[in-house]
């Protein structure tokens, strides 16, 4: 049996970084990763997926440049082998980027296998087993494959395969209408593929209120693609081209399928009840303000504690844990602003509440909305679609939350993030002289404009 000081199971966004604050402190750490360092961010999620929007959004601005008064003759074309190398290229760098920084620590060890719980201070991996009093479990999430008809029949794409295509398909199904499924939408029908995206529930994205949910529906329609929400029924089948979606209301000949139906955390076969772990009914680690699990000694840290499931929420985690336990701090997770964005064009930067969870609260509230059409440089750029919303407390005069869905939108947004972690009051912020022309110089504006409702 090999000791360490503190053992660290799942080399994502939060769990190598606290190693590498602990090995700094002289202590001896096992890393403990199933298949590459970095997790999702790395290698199917942030990077991959946003070198693809930005392959994308390259693809619509040529096609849509006669506009601005640049005529590019011929068609516009797609090397999807260019693409995909692209992304590959931008992981890789990522990931070495790691091993390497992870190769020259005195006191790290970096083990690649799948690590089990024997007991609450002993894990297994490869035969050989591991002790430490101090064990961190950071082991992500994967896509949820729901249980339809047919589904087994067919060879379809999630989130993590979808990246490596390097032929562009004919027609894409997408499976889901939140942010995983919407972004894949609109960056493969920029890139010439024609996209229909099915949604069980009423609305896209529904989380949302309402008026952001129809907002992004009218901008993905408007670059042509299908929208199906409401559905209730949905079944596949092999054809003699592709794939056969049939619905309660629609039959789509499909060349290939995008499962975003959400995802679920990998905490299945680490042998939490060998330790007495607890987790809840769809496998998030229960955890408490600080990230301990009821099992003295364990920690649990980024999408397995169901406590955000975002490269930044993860980040946080380890920032908690490493100020408490080697800094001596008390940094709580109930004290953490959520804040988000979904990576369509425009994007939407979101934080704290919605109107909706606002108005369930039983505070008086005050709400302010200005479209992007009345915004100096989203005219200036041509881009026009969308709208800003802030919301706030009548009494307090704190900011609640807010969303922006615009040009710029997940940068526009952080001036209103820091505002709410600083606990500045808008009245506050009205003052502010911001910068012109910008997006960002309309914030005073639309808090000036708050109403009471």
């Amino acid at each position: 049996m090999k000791s360490f000081d503190a053992i660290v199971i799942g080399g994502g966004q939060a769990g190598p970084f606290l190693a590498a604050r602990m090995v700094e402190k002289g202590m001896k750490v096992a890393l403990i990763e199933r298949k590459f360092l970095g997790g999702t961010c790395v290698n199917a999620g942030c990077m991959p997926t946003k070198t693809l929007v930005a392959s994308a959004r390259a693809a619509y601005v040529a096609r849509n440049s006669a506009v601005y008064g640049v005529n590019i003759p011929g068609e516009i074309a797609i090397d999807m082998k260019v693409v995909r190398a692209r992304a590959e290229t931008v992981t890789m760098n990522a990931r070495n980027g790691l091993i390497g920084w992870f190769a020259g620590m005195d006191g790290m060890t970096v083990i690649y296998g799948h690590a089990r719980f024997e007991d609450p201070k002993t894990v297994s991996v490869n035969g050989e087993t591991l002790t430490a009093p101090r064990i961190f479990l950071n082991v992500g999430a994967r896509p949820v494959i729901p249980d339809l008809p047919g589904i087994n029949d067919i060879d379809y794409l999630t989130s993590t395969s979808i990246i490596h295509l390097d032929t562009l398909p004919r027609h894409l199904a997408v499976i889901g209408g939140s942010y995983i499924g919407l972004e894949f939408a609109q960056m493969y029908r920029r890139f010439g593929t024609e996209v229909s995206v099915i949604e069980h529930g009423p609305k896209l994205a529904s989380r949302e209120d309402e008026d952001i949910s129809d907002a992004i529906a009218d901008v993905l329609r408007s670059e042509g693609i299908d929208i199906h929400t409401g559905v209730s029924d949905i079944a596949f089948a092999r054809s003699s081209d592709g794939i056969t979606v049939a619905t309660d209301s629609a039959r789509i000949d499909a060349s290939h399928v995008l499962i975003a139906t959400g995802r679920k955390p990998n905490t299945d076969d680490l042998g939490l009840d060998a330790a007495g772990v607890i987790s809840d009914k769809h496998g998030y680690i229960t955890v408490d303000d600080r990230l301990a699990t009821n099992v003295d000694g364990i920690w649990a840290l980024g999408d397995c504690n169901g406590h955000g499931a975002f490269t930044h929420t993860s980040y946080n985690d380890f920032e908690i844990a490493a100020a408490n336990l080697l800094d001596g701090a008390d940094r709580k997770l109930s004290s953490r602003i959520l804040a988000y964005a979904l990576y369509i064009d425009p994007p939407l930067g979101r934080v704290g509440m919605t109107e909706k969870q606002a108005r369930a609260s039983g505070r008086k509230i005050m709400i302010s909305t200005r479209p992007m059409s009345r915004v100096g440089r989203a005219n200036e750029r041509g881009e026009t679609k969308g709208f800003m919303k802030v919301i706030a407390d009548a009494e307090t005069k704190k900011i609640l939350g807010a969303a922006i869905l615009g040009i710029e939108g997940d940068e526009v947004i952080h001036g209103i993030i820091d505002a709410m972690n600083a606990g500045t009051t808008y009245p506050a912020l009205q003052w502010s002289v911001p910068i012109h022309p910008t997006v960002s110089e309309l914030i005073p504006t639309v808090l000036g404009d708050l109403k009471p409702v």
